[in-house]
């Protein structure tokens, strides 16, 4: 076998035990997670995720600026008004006894990518309206898919939550479903979200910034 063919064959295997351990795991589970993002993260795909990004000025911008969302004032953000996208973000945040991540630095275009999306993970709940229970991750990792194309991780992610019904569960795969599909068309319909500067816009009233990304809320995420 050429060596090519057996790295990739490895890296095949590699990336389908960590789907089956993810599957196996309790939903939620970080350690699993992590090992998956892991096994996923091949430069080629990544690349492809990169490229199409830059298709737009917003996302091409990011790449050149690579803005982060720096230091995080919960408190201060909870102070504004309640419309707000700087309060409803820091109320998600203290409600669910979740701190802002920050993924370190970053030297080139594929750390970013990683870096900019754990960063606004949270973020992107407030702005689609997906609660953090099952129904909602699902419906934001189809989000995720019709936004960012080539992503290895979410589809991962969601082929998961349908192996997981079919194992475990059937009888929640119509719900699983639903909730796909609402957030990939969600996804497809609202402009991308990718490389916004979410911390320009914390006094924003929230309805007016989903407004602006055309985002239409499901009753899914609510």
């Amino acid at each position: 076998m050429h060596i090519t063919d057996q790295l990739e064959q490895t890296w095949q295997d590699r990336a389908l035990d960590s789907i089956i351990n993810i599957v196996r795991a309790p939903d939620g589970d970080f350690e699993s997670i992590g090992e998956l993002a892991d096994a996923l993260g091949d430069r080629q795909s990544l690349q492809k995720v990169v490229e199409l990004l830059c298709g737009t000025p917003q996302g091409e911008q990011a790449f050149q600026k690579r803005p982060r969302l720096g230091d995080i004032n919960l408190q201060k953000l909870y102070s504004l008004p309640t419309d707000t996208l700087g309060y409803a973000y820091a109320n998600h945040m203290l409600k669910n006894n979740l701190k802002p991540l920050y993924a370190g630095h970053v030297e080139n275009n594929l750390q970013f990518l990683g870096a900019h999306l754990t960063e606004t993970h949270d973020i992107w709940h407030i702005i689609t309206g997906c609660n953090t229970n099952i129904l909602g991750e699902i419906q934001l990792e189809a989000f995720y898919v019709a936004q960012l194309y080539f992503t290895r991780f979410w589809l991962a992610l969601l082929a998961k939550n349908l192996v997981k019904a079919t194992i475990y569960d059937i009888e929640v795969s119509t719900k699983y479903m639903d909730a796909m599909a609402k957030g990939w068309l969600m996804g497809k319909q609202a402009k991308p979200l990718f490389g916004v500067e979410w911390n320009l816009l914390w006094e924003q009233p929230l309805e007016n910034v989903r407004t602006s990304f055309n985002i239409i809320l499901s009753d899914t995420c609510e």
